[in-house]
């Protein structure tokens, strides 16, 4: 038994090679702990050095490090010392029937992070009612007519145009709210209670999380968008309705939804490793202050577990009054988003952190208009908690270049 044991490890060290190296910051040339080295198939942590060993027999290997920008490079090349280059992520979302090279939408997007520090860009990759917005190689979602409405014709010159002027990309799924894949698939579509498919408020169908169908199905489309050249795949509606009494695959407890969407994750995180590319994940905004699930099957231990970034959507309107002791929360917009993001460090370090930030009026409270004062103070707690960065939700993706700090580059 010990000479197949041996003979064992001695296949393994022929097979596998081992790639050694030392990850450090481009800029100042400090090495990073805990950055994530993968293949394709595994993935290893650089220590307090910034050293790390892979045993593998792959050529390339991916780089991800919180607050940095993704990075593969090939064995071949004879680097020992890896250099990853910082981002402080600073984004503008941009609404899937505006991302196109040729919209007047787009255009004034680039325009303003060409002239301030905006460097990233949100774009609808798979919307709430399950469009692509570029026609992808996923046979099903085709089938579908999921790309029909699609307003990216040329996906490789979307991206080299944006690739080009350096532009940190982020392509935004939703994931289970999802009308295309329900009602083609009636049989995994959540459902009333008399077995009719079940849509919410804006007359859309959702897919069950607890059905792995419902989870391959969008996994396939987030690696359409890791395949063009997207840096980070982020998944919104990553829960369950907040709907009582629906007919699910099993029963509804706390345990089973954490676990139903922390397997959803798992499997994200196994598929898109070959990729480099972070996952983040939208969570409603007062998950920071709850100990629960709130029935949606979300809380941030379960979510980081499989996900680089947490982003909690910190719009102020979106706090009840008497939140925080305000009697209207959107009037403290600094004040909301500071707390929030301090109440959650004993369970997440704030670099995983990287809030959506409110870019539209008030809706709840005394319909205030948030202009450039109640956005820079969002900006102004997001960098105060020491956060990876911060992205602006503007649903008609309409935003002022004057709100923003002139460019540095």
């Amino acid at each position: 038994m010990k000479k197949l044991l041996a003979l064992s490890a001695l296949l393994q060290t022929l097979l596998f090679a081992s790639f050694e190296g030392i990850i450090i910051d481009k800029n100042t040339l400090i090495p990073i702990d805990k950055a994530i080295i993968s293949d394709s198939a595994k993935s290893v942590k650089s220590d307090e050095n910034g050293s790390f060993s892979i045993k593998s027999e792959e050529k390339y290997y991916h780089v991800k490090a919180y607050g940095y920008r993704p990075y593969t490079f090939s064995s071949d090349a004879n680097i020992t010392t890896i250099s990853v280059e910082p981002i402080k992520v600073k984004a503008l979302y941009l609404t899937f029937w505006g991302a196109n090279i040729y919209s007047k939408t787009t255009a004034r997007i680039l325009d303003i992070i060409e002239n301030t520090e905006i460097n990233t860009i949100v774009v609808d990759v798979k919307n709430e009612y399950g469009s692509t917005s570029f026609k992808t190689s996923f046979k099903q979602a085709n089938d579908y007519g999921a790309y029909k409405d699609r307003t990216i014709g040329d996906i490789e010159n979307f991206m080299e145009v944006m690739k080009s002027k350096n532009i940190y990309m982020v392509a935004r799924l939703a994931v289970f709210k999802d009308e295309l894949q329900a009602s083609n698939n009636e049989d995994y579509a959540i459902k009333k209670e008399d077995g009719t498919i079940w849509r919410n408020h804006d007359d859309m169908a959702w897919v069950d999380p607890f059905d792995e169908r419902s989870h391959k199905y969008t996994i396939a489309i987030a690696q359409e968008a890791a395949k063009v050249g997207f840096d980070e795949i982020n998944f919104d509606y990553i829960r369950f309705p907040a709907k009582a009494g629906l007919k699910l695959k099993k029963e509804s407890t706390q345990e089973n939804r954490t676990k139903a969407i922390e397997s959803f994750l798992y499997s994200a995180k196994n598929r898109l490793r070959k990729y480099g590319v972070f996952i983040s994940v939208d969570t409603y905004g007062n998950i920071c202050w709850e100990k629960g699930d709130i029935g949606i099957g979300q809380t941030i231990e379960s979510l980081s577990k499989h996900s680089d970034y947490i982003s909690p959507m910190l719009y102020p309107s979106g706090f009840a009054s008497g939140s925080f002791y305000f009697e209207h929360p959107a009037e403290h917009p600094y004040e909301v988003i500071r707390r929030s993001i301090k109440n959650i460090e004993p369970i997440i370090d704030s670099k995983r952190v990287r809030p959506w930030l409110q870019y539209f009026k008030d809706y709840a409270h005394t319909k205030k208009h948030y202009e450039k004062f109640e956005v820079n103070e969002q900006i102004r707690a997001s960098d105060d908690t020491n956060t990876s960065g911060w992205m602006l939700w503007s649903p008609s993706s309409r935003y002022h270049e004057e709100y923003f700090e002139p460019s540095k580059k």
